[in-house]
């Protein structure tokens, strides 16, 4: 299968589905999917049933799962690291367990179902198509001061809603929307055969109605009995603190609306973080890089450093070293809710400046102290562990 599908989608419902709903949408889909149901069917449809089945097993095994379905609201496919929500790869024992319990044990195991023929005449035939809007992709520029504390963005978007005309029926009014007479507003034609595991209900697209299960016998002209029009709307965006350039997050609910009163799509909202004059972002932790003149390095100083909550004040100690780094505790970035715990750090690293050009005099300063022993490095104490360690790290 091409895209991957919203896991809602896959099973037909929106995102204030309950348990139940949930429980209740997979037993459908794997009655309807599961690829002993289509042991007479072209290799092709085989194969479409196969992936159609994986891909309504692994939608379930994240939604009934509240932690996972908790993260899959919140982020979508990247909440899943990388998407995987069901492993396949491990064998289909987990898989038959979640049947089991769907159908009370009526599964045997991945080869066969027990008592097949009975569930294949269950499948009702009146159920009609569930449609669902297209996602929209929008992206939100932050600052890290805006990453840091979290805020709420405003976003403009079009999108498909509802016709106000028709109240989104498609037609002028209720009379004129009639259930195809040749699927029965079902929207699919059914095909059964007998197999070794009893009888067997293929489907196809209704050829009458396109799948619709409704008839439009007077069109609503506003929406040309689409029962959508498209229309600008701006949409509050809750952004959590700690978010990352390039992560994703989903707004259920408000994508593109669904004809015949179906499912909403979802709101994707890439993040893209803009570039700190002064600070540079790793993970959760920052590093600022400061200036020392020769003189401050030597005689010691205090000095400035910019964090998001403000300016931060520390000292720098008499000889401290150009590529020394200093860690501030807690003034870094926090976790993304339930991607992590605590708060990174800050870095600061001196850099001391040497300059080029020197007057006579400070010339004739400095030649006076060339030979001092203050000025010649201590290579069996302090002054090797320091030059060791920038070693290492050089």
């Amino acid at each position: 299968m091409a895209e991957k599908r919203d896991y809602y989608e896959v099973l037909g419902l929106d995102k204030n589905a309950s348990a139940d709903d949930i429980k209740s949408a997979y037993r459908k889909a794997a009655l309807k999917w599961h690829p002993d149901r289509w042991v007479d069917g072209t290799d092709e449809e085989k194969k479409t049933a196969e992936e159609k089945f994986k891909e309504a097993s692994e939608a379930y095994s994240v939604l009934s799962d509240p932690q996972k379905k908790a993260q899959y609201d919140q982020f979508g496919f990247s909440g899943m690291g990388g998407g995987q929500g069901f492993d396949f790869s491990q064998g289909f024992g987990n898989l038959n367990d979640i049947l089991n319990d769907l159908f009370g044990g009526g599964f045997g195991g991945f080869g066969g179902f027990s008592g097949f023929g009975g569930f294949g005449r269950s499948q009702s035939s009146s159920q009609q198509r569930v449609y669902r809007g297209r996602d929209i992709r929008t992206r939100v520029k932050l600052t890290l001061e805006e990453i840091a504390k979290g805020c709420t963005k405003e976003v403009s978007i079009e999108r498909n809603e509802p016709c106000p005309k028709c109240g989104g029926k498609g037609a002028k009014s209720s009379s004129d929307i009639q259930t195809c007479p040749h699927c029965k507003g079902s929207g699919q034609e059914q095909r059964v055969s007998n197999s070794f595991f009893g009888q067997t209900v293929t489907y196809t697209t209704c050829s009458r109605c396109g799948g619709e299960g409704r008839i439009i016998k007077n069109a609503c002209r506003n929406c040309a009995g689409t029962g959508l029009v498209r229309k600008r709307v701006t949409i509050k965006v809750d952004i959590p603190a700690g978010v990352e350039d390039g992560m994703q997050l989903t707004v259920r609910g408000e994508g593109h609306a669904a004809k015949n009163g179906g499912v909403n799509g979802d709101l994707l909202v890439l993040i893209e973080e803009l570039p700190h004059s002064q600070l540079k972002r790793s993970g959760n932790n920052l590093f600022y890089s400061h200036i020392l003149t020769v003189t401050d390095a030597i005689l010691g100083t205090e000095i400035a450093v910019p964090t998001l909550d403000g300016t931060y004040r520390i000292k720098v100690d008499p000889g401290t070293q150009s590529g020394t780094v200093v860690r501030l505790r807690g003034k870094g970035l926090p976790a993304v809710k339930g991607y992590g715990s605590g708060t990174g750090d800050l870095y600061v690293k001196y850099l001391v400046w040497i300059p080029k050009k020197l007057s006579r005099g400070e010339k004739e300063a400095l030649e006076g102290m060339r030979s001092s022993s203050s000025f010649t490095p201590d290579l069996s104490r302090e002054d090797k562990a320091l030059f060791d360690k920038m070693r290492e790290n050089f």
